[in-house]
């Protein structure tokens, strides 16, 4: 009997209202709030989409039932883009897709969106803001931080529209997001090392304070004097430079760091900078 499956829906028609899927965007910013390390995720995605499933399986229990105790199973993705996974996944159940269907992709989307989502967001976006905000921050610009509550806050409210997108593109809004996701990162890139090529320029500073002395009124600055007129900056360059050479050929970040304060605690003891 059709009334048996647990897939059964009430209604034929669109159950699903933009106002669901409004709330299951603004809902899906708390998905880490019920943190398991069992089952990461799970407890607040279930509970992000909880009031779709109610108004899916108004009148069939066992229907509820079994779609919690299957979304209760591990998921572990990037927040920033759950939303969009779980408006496809809804559509499926609005449609009585069959459950194998629902269970196998989610189990095999929300991997590879932990690493678009964790690409385009942890690894690209906030390290730029951060960083473009930190120099504003550091000359007492209060446009730092306030641009980075912004972009913050932007990556939260941009859950609701990506519920909207992946309820109504369905499995193209897989699609959307990788060719998409090329694009912005590579954006992101270019801006990324713009900005740290700034930074670098405006943080990185090396000035050698020996001086030669030739007889009791005449001292020359080896910095001021002689390579600042050479090359402003060229000891900043050329450790950033030898400091990416050394990346190139594969040494360990954490030793390079090691070696840098070494260096600077020793020349500055030394009073050589």
């Amino acid at each position: 009997m059709a009334s048996e499956k647990t897939n059964q829906v009430e209604d034929q028609k669109k159950i699903i209202s933009k106002h669901d899927l409004t709330m299951l965007g603004i809902r899906s910013n708390l998905v880490q709030a019920t943190f398991s390390y069992e089952r990461m995720h799970a407890p607040g995605w279930t509970w992000a989409q909880l009031p779709i499933f109610k108004k899916l399986y108004k009148k069939n229990e066992k229907g509820l039932s079994t779609v919690m105790s299957e979304n209760m199973e591990f998921i572990n993705s990037s927040p920033p883009l759950e939303a969009i996974l779980m408006g496809l996944l809804v559509n499926l159940e609005e449609q009585h897709a069959p459950r194998e269907t629902i269970r196998g992709l989610k189990n095999a989307l929300f991997g590879p969106m932990a690493g678009i989502g964790d690409a385009i967001f942890w690894f690209t976006i906030l390290p730029i803001v951060g960083g473009i905000a930190a120099s504003f921050c550091s000359s007492g610009n209060i446009l730092g931080p306030i641009m980075f509550f912004a972009v913050y806050m932007g990556i939260f409210l941009i859950r609701i529209p990506e519920a909207h997108l992946g309820y109504n593109l369905g499995l193209k809004a897989i699609d959307v997001i990788r060719d998409n996701s090329i694009i912005i990162s590579k954006a992101a890139s270019i801006l990324g090392l713009t900005v740290i090529g700034a930074l670098i320029s405006a943080y990185v500073k090396m000035d050698v304070l020996t001086t030669i002395h030739f007889g009791a009124k005449t001292a020359i600055s080896i910095q001021k004097d002689f390579l600042n007129h050479i090359f402003p900056n060229i000891l900043p360059f050329g450790f950033t430079m030898f400091l990416y050479w050394m990346l190139k050929k594969k040494a360990n970040p954490l030793w390079l760091i090691v070696v840098t304060f070494v260096i600077a605690i020793l020349c500055a003891y030394l009073g050589i900078l």
